[in-house]
């Protein structure tokens, strides 16, 4: 044992010379040289660029279709064309909700395209946040009641008038919304929770569920938004990966969408200059946070810094 430890550690010298003789091995053919790496890494952004245009004018010319035929499964569910039996208005119903899924499917993948090709721009506006939220709250409100679901919004009376994007905002909350809707199981309770908060800018970038708050900020400088379940809770593991692209979980793969709720909700967050992220264990439900400074971020994210992880 002791003697083939010896050779594999120190070959003899007619190896050695062998070994020196051998030519240096090339690089494959599927990775780039060195000196050829920035043009092989804008070659392929170019590329993703036109991809992403074109999966977004397909999607684009789905849109005025597929909002077509929802007009007309809406005009017949009205019986003006004729009366309807049970069984006639349950497929219709049914082919509502299918429609209505297929929307929601275009509209993810065209803002997710609007981001990534550099052509999502903020409008800031002073407004009142609680009736922002509770107008998100009204939208949800009989879809929950529908499910068996508890629909709760806390507002909170110190929250000033701020300049805020309101779509925006909306759809992130939707976004979060829709994510506990679609986990959180009969019965459940869903709460919407919006407070001032002191956010220190200088803390890590991923806040903790014990983040410390300096002494020297006198004055909340942000709202905390929240949206909490009583679902199945999200491993540790999967914290940050469930705010990546068409990521989904494990355990859901069977679930419908893209994978793209919650990556949205990311990336509007962080054009708004502010941070989103998660708390939660397994059977103990999930609780979704984010920030919003009250004094928003002018400058526009980029598609490449858009790509970019919450790490």
């Amino acid at each position: 044992m002791a003697s083939a430890h010896k050779n594999s550690c120190a070959p003899d010298a007619s190896a050695a010379a062998s070994a020196a003789q051998a030519p240096a091995p090339s690089h494959s053919a599927d990775i780039p040289a060195p000196e050829n790496l920035v043009e092989e890494y804008k070659d392929l952004r170019d590329r993703f660029q036109r991809t992403t245009n074109a999966l977004a004018s397909a999607a684009h010319d789905l849109k005025t279709p597929l909002s077509i035929l929802n007009g007309y499964v809406e005009l017949l569910q009205t019986e003006k064309l004729g009366p309807l039996n049970e069984r006639q208005r349950s497929v219709l119903r049914d082919m509502q909700a299918s429609g209505k899924r297929l929307q929601q499917f275009v509209q993810d993948f065209l803002t997710y395209s609007a981001i990534e090709t550099g052509g999502l721009h903020m409008h800031f506006q002073p407004g009142n946040l609680n009736e922002c939220l509770g107008g998100v709250c009204q939208l949800w409100s009989n879809r929950f009641q529908e499910k068996g679901l508890a629909l709760y919004f806390l507002g909170s009376e110190n929250l000033p008038v701020f300049p805020f994007d309101a779509p925006k905002l909306e759809r992130v909350i939707s976004n979060l919304l829709e994510n506990a809707f679609k986990f959180t199981p009969q019965s459940g309770t869903v709460w919407l929770h919006a407070e001032p908060y002191m956010w220190d800018r200088r803390a890590a970038s991923l806040p903790s569920a014990s983040e410390r708050r300096r002494q020297d900020l006198k004055q909340p400088n942000a709202v905390k938004i929240s949206v909490a379940d009583t679902g199945p809770g999200i491993p540790a593991e999967f914290h940050l990966e469930v705010f990546d692209d068409f990521f989904r979980m494990p355990t859901n793969e069977k679930e419908e969408g893209m994978g793209l709720g919650l990556a949205i909700a990311r990336r509007l967050v962080q054009a708004m200059g502010g941070k989103i992220w998660v708390e939660s264990e397994p059977g103990a439900g999930s609780k979704f946070s984010f920030l919003v400074p009250y004094k928003p971020a002018l400058a526009k994210p980029s598609a490449h810094a858009a790509k970019g992880k919450a790490r």
